[in-house]
């Protein structure tokens, strides 16, 4: 059966078709031809009539109309022109009534074939929209004919009739069957395959290979395909919704087995991970809408999957840092002496173990998609703290040669545990981090204690004398200073920021000696000797802040307590002396009434009633609310 063709341009696509009232057609769209050949072939001239100057003019032949067949659109891989061929003619025999479905058997025969035919190629072509060689125009018109024939089954509804049984009216489900099939496909026989090696498992491969396809035919979907379908369609989500459902049935299967931790790891890597980033990628994100199509695998599979990889993360993580603390016990053992950067003794327990833990946390985040259970892999640090606490405690108690720079060394590692545990606090759980908190100053205390010791019991000879007569001549003061500064050579071997910290607390524990040895030391019987004590006090404040601060100390307020109680010692009048200790014992609250009472009897001119009154003043002055603690310092004082 010929039929006339609705398009006449170039026989594209015929766009001003639509069916008439009545169920006709309008009129196609029409181009001339000159008629150049007659007869059998040869060509045939122009009409020609004389004008009135006597010229002969050619006259124009009337146009011919072009007359574009089924078969011919088919040819073209037109397949919206065919369709609108097939539903003009199917409205010329059928729309009216159904009885002339039985007046016409031929013509209905022939147009349920050629029906049969179209939808033939229509799917063939759509099971060809992912290829490399995809005919963007052929894929256009294809999904055109679609839509026009689902515009036909609409109008056959409302027509309130019942189409005739040839007339297939599923053309969206059969489209999405066929897409459907064409992703199952590619999913089976992924065309970039990556290839199997030692270290890589066979369902490792597969699960990446079909990652990989699925990533590629969903960009190729955004960057070519979209461009075929109208947006109603939104052929976008439904190849993610496709591809999404393709991907997760293999990994439900393939997690229903019992996988090794290699194995595990990559199923859950894509799922929580992978899948996820690439769905995230701008391209795909503007055109998918992700939420509807939830998690490639259900909770009931992920979770033995996630605790399986969990598990063994956390026992690699026990493993390696109890080798690393074992190295270092070592060479320890050994007599070796630690290792050295810029002249510092430094430590690799820290480094080795807190690159590890960020490197499995953040990893094992991204893998199981939650940070609490990823943090449950640092539960083991507390035992490997407290195992490291007892190293170092060995370490002092033996006293070794090496024992000095291997604390000095350690005083690092403790510090870095330290900032890591409170700068990077998601990478522990609560109880972890407070544990170890609480386990690392205390450690770094004993190292203090341990390195100060040696320094301490060489100056005892120059804190004697600051208990007598003695302590207001300058040359006394002088040698204690010098013995600092001797002793203070010593100290160097730790980082920079350690080794601050261990002059700062240095610089603490001589200002508490100081202080207790003067509270305990000979009276001040006059104005003039409390005078000349205020000066020296002063002036000793200085020096000793003076040598500290040149070692990088920055602590301040040592300086003060001692300039504060020299202003006691100087002061005469009761009221002045009242608020001189209450400032004191404002800022430092440990002051208690047995550090007042020693720091007052040395002014003997003073009275025991003036002195309660000062103790009195300073109770009473602790209690209002306004009162600001600073860091202690009196509660180291010990007083008889």
């Amino acid at each position: 059966m010929r039929l006339r063709s609705g398009s006449a341009e170039s026989v594209g696509f015929m766009q001003n078709f639509r069916p008439t009232q009545s169920g006709g057609a309008a009129a196609g769209r029409r181009f001339k031809l000159p008629k150049f050949f007659r007869g059998n072939g040869g060509p045939t001239p122009a009409s020609t009539s004389p004008t009135t100057d006597g010229q002969v003019a050619v006259l124009e032949e009337e146009p011919r109309e072009v007359i574009v067949t089924f078969e011919e659109h088919l040819d073209a891989l037109h397949f919206s022109e065919a369709s609108r061929l097939l539903i003009q003619a199917e409205e010329l025999l059928l729309g009216e009534n159904n009885e002339a479905e039985a007046r016409n058997e031929k013509e209905v025969n022939k147009l349920a074939a050629d029906y049969e035919t179209l939808e033939a190629l229509v799917l063939q072509t759509l099971s060809q929209s992912l290829s490399g060689e995809i005919n963007i125009e052929a894929l256009t018109s294809a999904v055109k004919a679609i839509s026009q024939e689902m515009e036909q089954d609409q109008l056959w509804r409302q027509r309130d009739r019942k189409p005739p049984a040839w007339r297939h009216t599923s053309w969206k489900k059969r489209h999405d069957s066929t897409l459907r099939c064409l992703v199952e496909l590619r999913m089976d026989n992924p065309s970039t395959p990556i290839a199997e090696n030692g270290r890589r498992s066979s369902i490792q491969t597969d699960v990446t290979s079909m990652g990989r396809q699925l990533k590629d035919d969903l960009l190729r979907v955004v960057d070519v395909v979209k461009r075929c379908y109208p947006p109603k369609l939104d052929i976008c989500h439904l190849y993610a919704k496709l591809y999404h459902e393709s991907f997760s049935a293999r990994l439900r299967k393939i997690a229903e087995f019992v996988l090794s931790d290699s194995d595990c790891m990559i199923l859950l890597r894509w799922v929580n991970e992978f899948y996820p980033e690439l769905l995230q990628k701008p391209e795909l994100a503007a055109e998918i809408d992700t939420e509807p199509l939830g998690k490639l695998l259900p909770k009931e599979l992920v979770e033995p999957l996630e605790e399986q990889y969990l598990n063994k993360q956390k026992d690699e993580l026990t493993t390696y840092v109890g080798r690393v603390l074992k190295e270092a016990k070592e060479r320890w053992d050994k007599g070796e002496m630690p290792e050295k950067e810029d002249g510092c003794f430094v430590g690799t327990v820290a480094y080795d173990v807190i690159q590890l833990i960020n490197g499995m946390v953040t990893s094992a985040e991204r893998v199981v998609g939650d940070r609490r259970r990823a943090q449950n892999i640092t539960c083991q640090l507390k035992d490997f703290i407290e195992r490291f606490r007892s190293f170092h405690n060995d370490i002092i108690k033996q006293n070794k040669p090496n024992s000095k720079p291997f604390v000095k060394a350690n005083l690092g590692c403790i510090e870095q545990f330290s900032d890591v545990l409170q700068k990077k606090s998601h990478l522990f759980p609560n109880d972890v981090r407070e544990i170890c908190l609480l386990v690392l100053p205390d450690m770094k205390q004993t190292a203090h204690a341990y390195l100060l010791k040696p320094i301490h019991e060489a100056l005892k000879p120059h804190y004697r004398k600051l208990g007598t007569s003695d302590w207001l001549n300058k040359s006394t003061f002088k040698k204690l200073l010098d013995g600092i500064k001797e002793e203070l050579q010593d100290l160097h071997g730790s980082t920079e920021s350690c080794h601050q910290k261990l002059t700062d607390q240095l610089y603490e524990e001589v200002t508490v000696e100081y202080v207790k040895r003067l509270l305990r030391g000979d009276k001040l019987k006059d104005k003039e000797l409390q005078l000349k004590a205020y000066n020296t006090m002063r002036d000793n404040a200085e020096s000793l802040h003076r040598l500290f601060a040149s070692m990088g100390s920055t602590e301040e307020w040592l300086k003060e307590i001692l300039t504060t109680i020299a202003e006691v010692l100087k002061l005469q009048d009761l009221p002045a002396i009242q608020m001189q200790v209450v400032s004191l014992g404002s800022a430092y609250p440990d002051l208690s009434e047995k550090h007042v009472s020693a720091l007052l009897k040395l002014k003997t001119n003073l009275s025991k009633a003036d002195r309660k009154n000062v103790k009195e003043t300073l109770t009473d002055a602790l209690k209002e609310p306004s009162c600001v603690a600073t860091r202690p310092f009196f509660s180291a004082v010990e007083v008889r």
